[in-house]
């Protein structure tokens, strides 16, 4: 099979191994004689799935019981409406860490005030600024814990007596953390874990509690929770595959093992980058530098159009930055081997002495 190396950065890249898991099982699942797309979702087979996929969830994250996880159509853009809707009463606050942060906020807006507890767009969202001003009656601090555009991440997390809501749709479960810690945790699985079309929401029950009910059922965190995640056909695929990745996470030793092999992938390519003399030029500053994505120049638009051709010759792809900023990005995802990373470390090695 000729596949090729993939560096997108979402949808992403899954385990040839999970991959074939899935093929073998589409057209019969558990021998039920049907594929997981073809049965109804209110029957005991996939209501098991559900159950087992918020277990693997409560295991792997070391969750305590007081929270709640449903699993919802629409991925990260709904959460932005969703999150506010149910939980701006008087104000929210926004780390503005870049694209996806100030897109949360802006949604946010149509239902209440909202304003940025910091920003870091003097330095063209280059870094994670340190500090938050959190303004009286605030319902909630919004972070982006990896920013994909931008490559930055925070290892740090702030330190505030409001709730905090977390988009963790491009880091999730790529290392060990207290998840405990934040009142709500969402994230668009198409990164790291699973098919595109979904969120995972985990919220702290006690939170939950303060939603507002005067809203459409169908956009109340309440209404996921009490039905289970099934008021209406859920993402059935997605969640399958969501739960496929789980057990492939535990499969490689869970999150330490994920984490130190995350670590040796994105130093192979930071590597790289430090060592070339400006050649690759990094956008984030070293501390709050992103494991999941690595963004980076060359001298010229042009030289970036060359780099990205070529690499897309030597079956790389996915390599060109985000449409709105150009230059290269490298997104390194769970699912990325550490054979793809030297070889994409070894092609940029080449390019660069050829070009240098």
């Amino acid at each position: 099979m000729n596949r090729v190396y993939n560096f997108n950065a979402g949808p992403s890249p899954l385990p040839l191994e999970v991959l074939e898991e899935i093929r073998d099982e589409m057209t019969n699942f558990k021998g039920t004689g049907m594929g997981i797309i073809e049965m109804s979702h209110r029957s005991k087979e996939f209501q098991s799935v559900i159950e087992e996929t918020k277990s693997l969830l409560f295991d792997l994250m070391n969750l305590t019981p007081d929270h709640e996880i449903v699993f919802i159509q629409g991925g990260g853009t709904m959460q932005f409406l969703m999150e506010s809707y149910n939980f701006l009463h008087t104000r929210a606050a926004y780390a503005d860490t870049g694209v996806w942060a100030h897109k949360a906020r802006d949604s946010a807006a149509f239902f209440g005030e909202v304003y940025d507890a910091n920003s870091s767009k003097d330095r063209n969202y280059s870094y994670i600024p340190e500090d938050c001003l959190i303004k009286p009656e605030t319902d909630y601090l919004h972070i982006t814990t990896n920013n994909t555009i931008y490559g930055t991440e925070y290892w740090k997390f702030p330190e505030v007596k409001t709730p905090i809501i977390c988009d963790m749709s491009s880091d999730i479960l790529s290392r060990r953390i207290d998840f405990n810690r934040f009142d709500m945790i969402w994230a668009g699985i198409q990164k790291s874990l699973g098919a595109a079309g979904m969120a995972l929401a985990i919220l702290k029950k006690d939170f939950a509690k303060t939603a507002r009910t005067d809203i459409p059922p169908f956009l109340q965190y309440k209404t996921f929770i009490e039905k289970n995640s099934s008021y209406n056909t859920p993402p059935v695929f997605c969640i399958y595959t969501l739960n496929k990745m789980l057990h492939w996470i535990i499969k490689q030793g869970g999150l330490d093992i994920i984490e130190k092999r995350n670590k040796e992938k994105a130093k192979l390519i930071y590597d790289i980058i430090d060592k070339s003399n400006g050649f690759y030029k990094g956008h984030a500053v070293k501390k709050d530098r992103s494991r999941m994505n690595i963004t980076f120049n060359l001298s010229s638009a042009d030289e970036e159009k060359d780099f990205i051709e070529k690499a897309k010759e030597n079956r790389f792809i996915g390599v060109n930055g985000h449409r709105l900023v150009g230059g290269c990005r490298i997104s390194l995802y769970n699912a990325i081997t550490i054979d793809a990373c030297k070889a994409v470390a070894q092609f940029m090695e080449a390019y660069r002495k050829e070009h240098q």
